[in-house]
C-alpha cells in the first residue's frame, strides 16, 4: 500500500492521526463498555428497588405524599450536585479561589458552577483571559524544564566525555614528550560553560523518563497527602491526581470539600502547590509524548510514501557526527554550517528532508528567553515581517514560511526536539 504522491506529509499526518484516534476511542468505548456497564446496571437496580420498597410500605395509596416525595428527590439531588449538603460553603472567598484555579488550570471539576446570569456572564469573560494565561504559564514552563532537563544531561554527557577522552589519550600522553601536551583535546582543560557541544543533542526518550519519574513523585506524594485527608483509598487518590493534573477534572473527587480539616490552611495551600506542579509537570511530559507520537506517524508516514525502498532519501541525509569529534574538532578546522533545509533547496530534491525528532538542540536551549512569550506569537511576529521584507528571519534559513505545525505548545517542544542545529558539510 502506497501513499498517495499528491497528498503532503502534513495532510497525512492529521489525516492518519485522525484515524489512529478514532481507533483509539473506539478501542476505548469498548473497554470501558466493558469495565463499567455491569456496575451502572447493577446500581440502578439496587436504587429502583429501595426505591419502591419505601413506596410499598410507607406510600400506599397515598398520591400527594408520593408526589411530595419526588419532590424531596429532586430537590435533594439538585442540593447534592451544587455541593451544599454535608460540605463546606462553596462561595467563601477559599471556596471562590478554588473555583477560579479550576478555570485558569481548565481542570474545570464541574464541583462548584455559577448559578446567577451575573455569574455566568464573568465565567465568560474572566475565563478567556484566564485561560489564556494559564496556557501561557505552561507553555513557558515547559520550555523551561526542558531546558534544565538539557542542561543536567549535557553536564552528564560532558562528564562522559573526559573520561573517555582521558582514558584514550592516558597512553599518548606517557609516550609522548611534554611539548605534545598542548595538542591535546580542549575538553580536558576547558570550563564546561566554554565546551562547543552546539551539536550535540540528548535524546527525547531521556527527557520523557525524567520527566515521567518527576510526575510520579509528584503524584505519589500528592496522594500520600490526600488519602488521610479525605479519607480515600490510596488508588482513588491517585486517581484523582491523574485526573487532575492533566486537567480532565471529572468531578467524582474533588479535594477540600469536606467541611473541616486538620490544619485546613496549610492544607489548602499545599493542595494548591500540589496541583501546579502536577498540572506544569504533566503537561510539559504530555507535550514530550506527543512528539513519540508524532515520531510514530512519521515512521508510518514514510513506509507508505516510499512502500518499503529505504534508498530514496539516503543520499540527501547527512551522517551525524559523533559528539567525541565535535567537541575534538570544533576548535581546530573551520566548518561550513548549513541548515537542513538549505541542504534540501540546492539539491532541487522533492525528497522531505529528515527531522530527528529525538534530539534537543543545546544551542538552541543556551539562548536565553528565546521564546519570550510564546512560540505562536513569536513565529507569527516574525513572519509578518518576513512578508513585510525585514525582520529577524533573513538569517535562518528554516523560517522561510510558516509552516503547519510551528506554532502552539507542541511547537515549544518539537522546536527543540527536531534537528534544527546546524551540521557540517
Amino acid at each position: 500500500m502506497c501513499l498517495c504522491g499528491g497528498l503532503a506529509e502534513d495532510n497525512a499526518r492529521i489525516i492518519l492521526l485522525a484515524v489512529v484516534l478514532v481507533a483509539y476511542m473506539l478501542a476505548g468505548a469498548a473497554l470501558f463498555e466493558r469495565l463499567e456497564s455491569d456496575l451502572e446496571i447493577r446500581q440502578a437496580t439496587e436504587f429502583w428497588r429501595v426505591y419502591h420498597a419505601f413506596r410499598r410500605h410507607h406510600l400506599r395509596g397515598s398520591p400527594l405524599a408520593l408526589q411530595r416525595l419526588h419532590e424531596l428527590l429532586y430537590a435533594y439531588g439538585n442540593a447534592s450536585t451544587t455541593g451544599i449538603i454535608n460540605k463546606r460553603r462553596r462561595w467563601d472567598f477559599p471556596g471562590s479561589f478554588h473555583f477560579v484555579g479550576t478555570i485558569v488550570s481548565t481542570i474545570g471539576y464541574g464541583s462548584t458552577a455559577p448559578q446567577t446570569t451575573a455569574g455566568k456572564a464573568a465565567v465568560v469573560l474572566y475565563g478567556f483571559f484566564g485561560c489564556s494565561g494559564g496556557i501561557l504559564f505552561f507553555n513557558l514552563f515547559l520550555e523551561r524544564i526542558i531546558t534544565f532537563l538539557a542542561w543536567i544531561l549535557r553536564s552528564w554527557h560532558i562528564r562522559r566525555l573526559r573520561k573517555r577522552l582521558r582514558r584514550t589519550t592516558s597512553r599518548r600522553i606517557s609516550k609522548s614528550s611534554s611539548t605534545q601536551r598542548s595538542s591535546l583535546p580542549d575538553i580536558l582543560d576547558d570550563d564546561d560553560d566554554h565546551v562547543n557541544l552546539d551539536q550535540w543533542k540528548p535524546s527525547v526518550y531521556w527527557v520523557m523518563l525524567y520527566l515521567s519519574i518527576t510526575s510520579c513523585i509528584v503524584a505519589c506524594c500528592a496522594a500520600a497527602l490526600y488519602a488521610p485527608l479525605e479519607g480515600w483509598d490510596y488508588f482513588d487518590a491517585l486517581y484523582f491526581a491523574f485526573v487532575s493534573f492533566t486537567t480532565i477534572g471529572f468531578g467524582d473527587f474533588v479535594s477540600t470539600q469536606k467541611p473541616s480539616y486538620p490544619y485546613v490552611h496549610w492544607y489548602r495551600f499545599t493542595n494548591f502547590i500540589f496541583l501546579v506542579m502536577g498540572c506544569c509537570c504533566i503537561y510539559s511530559l504530555l507535550n514530550v509524548t506527543s512528539i513519540v507520537i508524532k515520531q510514530g506517524l512519521n515512521y508510518v508516514i514514510h513506509k507508505l510514501q516510499y512502500c518499503g525502498n529505504r534508498d530514496v532519501a539516503a543520499p540527501y541525509l547527512p551522517r551525524r557526527q559523533s559528539s567525541v569529534s565535535t567537541v575534538y574538532y570544533s576548535k581546530r578546522r573551520p566548518t561550513r554550517l548549513v541548515g537542513r533545509d538549505s541542504i534540501r533547496a540546492e539539491d532541487n530534491s522533492e525528497t522531505p528532508r529528515r527531522m530527528s525528532g529525538e534530539m534537543i538542540s543545546m544551542k538552541d536551549f543556551l539562548s536565553a528567553n528565546k521564546v519570550s512569550l510564546a512560540v505562536m506569537q513569536k513565529q507569527l511576529y516574525d513572519a509578518a515581517q518576513k512578508q513585510r521584507g525585514g525582520g529577524s528571519l533573513a538569517a535562518t534559513p528554516n523560517h522561510q514560511v510558516l509552516k503547519p505545525g510551528a506554532v502552539g505548545p507542541l511547537a515549544i517542544a518539537s522546536e527543540k526536539f527536531e534537528s534544527k542545529s546546524t551540521i557540517n558539510r
